[in-house]
């Protein structure tokens, strides 16, 4: 198995580019289920979960040529409408084939979930949106039956709390409707925002892109012609590595990033006492010396990401007072605390706040990712620990990091990937 090995202490300059959005490619890949014409995806990120969800296509019968960050997929030879639990159970995003697949074939079998194990996150929403719009479900057997022989009907989905998934899963199936859906409480992600865009693109009726509100004029069961499209740059991704320049205090260059995008996490570093640059797609920080503390609740776009809480976290280690996270969206997002703590920080939790107090200095030791944007965490926190880190199962971290040690290494940072 994997690990990194980071020796602490580099200072970090120069400039990298930032990848695809996984979030955003991967109900990208789901959406070209409701089309059976060939569609091109550029600026793909390298990354296990991309794979997956490709593969789970050509399990399905589609046809998919993969290279790198270009994926050509055609599923008008799709034949089976049963995501099974190998693939299913390797990630979380799998269920979003589920509106797809309900929507262009009438029925399909979807395995329930897996992924990281940062708390409940149930898929009550998804089914209740497809029953809504006249879908008949059952689970037995660890799989999700639904039904709709007829064709899914459009509705009006009042979804209870903010749901990405279950937003992006009801736009999908909205798409080839009978008649008219509308979305109340969307979840309003750049990765929402370009999914409705490559609906729209492809001649689907969409009014409030962007907003908690969305209107879908489906096709009635007619299937797709998807236009190209190109993934749009990766913001937990861009978000990381600014955390690396703060914890480091370096000065880089990002190059393709949205600024908009990442507003919360510039907002919050500038708090810090780092500086920024921006010139069109491309973002210069500094760190400081003197980081001041941060205060931060996660909740959903555009206030601060949770993705982005870990990495805020390690940051919080090297200011000089007292910092305050608190984790409203995952009830057991704090797991990278105790692995912190083992490298020398000081952190007390109560329920869902984090208390980071400042230290001295952090130290390396042999730590344990525990999920995707803790292990990054983890390495932040090595890119300054004395000696050498050892970051564990970081199976986790290339689910969602295109070459993260590539690109640290290219910034100047001591980090490789090791066997053992």
């Amino acid at each position: 198995m994997d690990y990194l090995q980071i020796t602490g202490g580099a200072k970090l300059s120069g400039s990298i580019k930032i990848s695809g959005a996984k979030n955003s490619a991967l109900p990208i890949i789901a959406a070209t289920i409701l089309s059976d014409k060939p569609v091109k995806l550029t600026n793909l990120p390298n990354v296990v979960d991309i794979r997956t969800l490709l593969k789970l296509l050509d399990i399905l019968g589609g046809t998919v040529e993969h290279n790198d960050t270009v994926a050509n997929i055609n599923n008008g030879t799709m034949n089976s409408t049963k995501a099974v639990y190998e693939i299913v159970s390797q990630m979380r995003a799998s269920i979003l084939v589920l509106g797809p697949l309900l929507a262009r074939f009438g029925e399909c079998e979807v395995s329930l979930p897996g992924g990281c194990a940062i708390g409940q996150r149930p898929i009550d929403l998804h089914l209740k949106a497809m029953e809504a719009m006249g879908a008949t479900i059952e689970i037995k057997g660890g799989y999700v039956r639904a039904e709709a022989p007829n064709g899914l009907q459009g509705a009006k989905i009042v979804f209870d709390k903010i749901t990405v998934g279950g937003t992006e899963n009801t736009l999908m199936a909205a798409a080839l409707a009978h008649g008219t859906t509308t979305i109340v409480n969307a979840a309003k992600e750049p990765e929402i925002v370009q999914l409705c865009e490559m609906l729209a693109d492809a001649g689907v009726k969409i009014e409030g892109i962007g907003t908690s509100e969305i209107t879908i004029e489906g096709t009635g069961q007619k299937p797709l012609t998807f236009k190209d499209v190109e993934i749009i740059p990766d913001r937990i991704e861009a978000g990381t590595y600014l955390c690396a320049a703060a914890i480091t205090n370096s000065t880089i260059t990002l190059e393709k990033v949205n600024p908009a995008h990442i507003e919360a996490s510039i907002n919050k570093l500038e708090a810090m006492g780092c500086s920024f640059k921006i010139d069109g797609e491309n973002i210069t920080i500094s760190g400081t010396s003197r980081l001041k503390p941060v205060s931060l609740v996660t909740t959903e776009y555009p206030g601060f990401p949770t993705d982005m809480q870990a990495q805020f976290m390690a940051v919080a280690t090297m200011a000089i007072g007292e910092s305050v996270i608190e984790e409203r969206l995952f009830e057991n997002r704090f797991m990278h605390v105790s692995e912190l703590n083992r490298l020398g920080s000081d952190i007390w939790l109560k329920g869902s706040v984090a208390a980071v107090k400042p230290v001295a200095q952090l130290y390396g030791a042999d730590v344990m990712a525990t999920d995707l944007r803790a292990s990054s965490a983890l390495v932040l926190a090595g890119l300054v620990a004395e000696g050498v880190t050892n970051v564990h199962r970081i199976y986790h971290l290339d689910r969602g990091y295109d070459n993260l040690e590539g690109k640290l290494s290219t910034l100047g940072a001591k980090i490789e990937r090791l066997s053992e």
